[in-house]
């Protein structure tokens, strides 16, 4: 059976959204789980973040794999960890099996994403080379919008509130295994399978003073991202004094959601003007959530979470892009390695933290410093960008002095690179499908 090569594309572009939808299923469910098994906000925020470890290492990892021996392998590999997660979390009746579940999960997205991304790359129609990284970028954080909205409405008007949803994605999951296996192979095969296992990280020495001036940026938005995806259910709880699944998935969904719309209505700003006002407005939506949760107004906590969710994707577009310019094309795998590991630190340890937190100063008042902190972060990113001053046109920005700049086409590439969206799986490992176009590495045979 041959697929043709347009609905080769689509269908990969479906499967990168079903990976994420799979990723947010579990956390509208985390607080029926906690109030069912009567474990700690701790251990909740543990089970979130085993995900996040597990998928960091797995992709630094194995990321490159697929261009070694094959996209399909890796891909139909991941997927049936995938089924065997979604097993796990489906028969799941204690803590134990949810930690097993979270961890095969990180394993299957880690190996799966950066060969599924590059698959669209492989595929992309000729005639619209930008068409892959747009969809690189959206349907990740797309995902995980609608998979805890999805997850929250099954589990509050569905049979069997804590399966079906679990059940309902192996069945994808097995019908994207048989996808790919009847797909042509869209990759290359080549020699270096082993070598390609060697992580790569590190930013180059001359862009270290730049690299930390963005820092915060990724630490502001990521942060609060983690806290959202792990106590964001409890807090539209608290807030609403309600056990109805559903505001817990709506409030996850309007930040990721308006996250990646933002990142692909305004993929046109500049890097500078993106990542300022995008810090500015992750400082104005956590504020208001702050006072929100301060007053028990839960519509304030919805309005501010989707202005959160705006300045989250305006600012991570700008951030990447400023960046991932800070080296050149023989360094940008490894950079963009470390971008992701900053923001993935940030994505877990912090809301570990709050876990911890909540078990002795309650979930509100955590809620509320951890909101100030990230605010702090991101009104130090707005400043430090907006002190870095203005850049030739010709010259990718910078967000700190003494940083090298990348020229000429690599240079506008990576000024121009759509990245994936605010807190989504990492794709490229060298940032092709991020730079708008495929390749020499991820072009398909002609």
């Amino acid at each position: 059976m041959v697929v043709p090569r347009g609905a080769a594309f689509w269908l990969m572009g479906g499967l990168l959204g079903l990976l994420m939808i799979a990723a947010a299923a579990p956390s509208p469910l985390y607080a029926i789980y906690q109030a069912d098994w009567h474990f700690s906000a701790a251990t909740l925020t543990a089970v979130f973040a085993v995900y996040v470890v597990a998928l960091l290492g797995t992709f630094l990892i194995a990321g490159r794999l697929s261009d070694h021996v094959g996209r399909r392998p890796v891909i139909i590999a991941a997927l049936l960890l995938e089924v065997a997660a979604m097993a796990c979390f489906g028969v799941a009746g204690a803590v134990p099996l949810l930690y097993v579940a979270r961890i095969i999960q990180g394993l299957a997205t880690g190996a799966a994403i950066g060969a599924v991304s590059a698959s669209l790359v492989d595929l992309q129609p000729e005639d619209r080379p930008q068409l892959a990284s747009l969809v690189n970028s959206a349907a990740p954080t797309t995902g995980l919008a609608v998979g805890a909205l999805a997850a929250s409405f099954l589990v509050q008007y569905g049979p069997a509130p804590l399966r079906l949803v679990y059940w309902l994605l192996a069945g994808g999951f097995v019908a994207g295994i048989a996808f790919v296996a009847v797909l042509s192979e869209p990759g290359q095969h080549r020699p270096g399978a082993l070598a390609s296992l060697r992580p790569q990280a590190g930013v180059p020495r001359r862009a270290w003073r730049a690299f930390a001036a963005g820092t915060p940026a990724l630490i502001a938005g990521w942060a609060l991202g983690g806290l959202y995806l792990a106590l964001g259910p409890s807090i539209a709880a608290v807030l609403l004094h309600s056990a109805d699944a559903v505001p817990g998935g709506l409030v996850i969904f309007l930040l990721c959601g308006v996250g990646a719309v933002t990142s692909v209505l305004l993929r046109g700003t500049g890097a500078r003007t993106a990542m300022t006002a995008g810090s500015l407005l992750l400082v104005v939506g956590v504020g208001g959530t702050v006072i929100a949760i301060a007053a028990g107004s839960a519509p304030g906590f919805f309005l501010g979470t989707a202005f959160a969710g705006t300045g989250f994707g305006l600012s991570f577009l700008g951030t990447f892009r400023t960046l991932s310019a800070l080296a050149p094309p023989s360094g940008r795998a490894g950079l963009i390695a470390t971008i992701y590991i900053v923001s993935y630190l940030a994505f877990s340890l912090p809301v570990i933290g709050a876990g911890v937190a909540v078990t002795h100063f309650g979930l509100q008042d955590t809620a509320i410093v951890y909101g100030c902190a990230v605010a702090a972060f991101a009104l130090a990113a707005a400043a430090i960008t907006f002190a870095g001053g203005r850049t030739p046109a010709s010259t990718v920005v910078s967000v700190g002095a003494g940083a090298p700049r990348a020229s000429g086409r690599a240079g506008q590439q990576a000024a121009e690179a759509l990245p994936p969206g605010p807190c989504s799986a990492p794709l490229c490992v060298d940032g092709t499908a991020e730079a708008g176009g495929p390749s020499e590495r991820t072009a398909a045979p002609r």
